[in-house]
């Protein structure tokens, strides 16, 4: 009899894929994509989403959320993306990784600065041990520490930080 997968194991197996996928970057970014070109790097990385998404979907959002759109375009692919990678060119794959991990702790951040939303202290210690878990898996010796590197790292976190928290406040639109 062949193995039936429950609703639950096909939703594990599915949600696993992102992040797979996403642990790839680093990697792929330094072997694989032409060096110190952040913008290439980003396009490829997006483009081919972005038009899977428009064939899949074929609807366009209604007008009152072009706004919205534009924005959560901007934070999470347009600014992400070439942060992101410039980042990548400039780090250690770990240190990179670790200011990637920082991601809950800069969203609970814009929650409170922007929308006087405190994150219970349960969540916020979880997310520092998490920093400081992927921080003690990625780091066995000496860091070069690059500025610009860091300061992309940080900015491209942020930016995603800040489109998740829009995008959870803004929801789906209609239909």
């Amino acid at each position: 009899m062949p193995y039936a997968m429950t609703d639950r194991a096909r939703a594990t197996l599915l949600g696993a894929i992102a992040p797979v996928v996403w642990g790839t970057t680093y990697a792929v970014t330094t072997e694989l994509l032409p060096p110190d070109r952040p913008m290439t790097a980003a396009l490829l990385r997006a483009a081919p989403a972005g038009v899977l998404l428009l064939l899949l979907t074929r609807q366009i959002p209604p007008a009152g959320w072009w706004g919205r759109l534009v924005v959560l375009a901007v934070l999470n692919i347009g600014a992400f993306f070439p942060l992101l990678f410039l980042g990548a060119y400039r780090l250690p794959g770990g240190l990179a990784a670790v200011v990637g991990s920082a991601q809950p702790l800069i969203v609970a951040a814009v929650l409170l600065l922007a929308f006087r939303q405190s994150t219970p202290a349960r969540q916020l210690l979880w997310a520092v041990l998490a920093v400081t878990g992927v921080g003690l898996a990625v780091f066995a010796g000496p860091v070069t520490v690059d500025a610009l590197g860091i300061t992309a790292a940080l900015a491209g976190t942020a930016s995603m930080a800040t489109g998740v928290v829009l995008t959870r406040r803004w929801g789906l639109p209609r239909g």
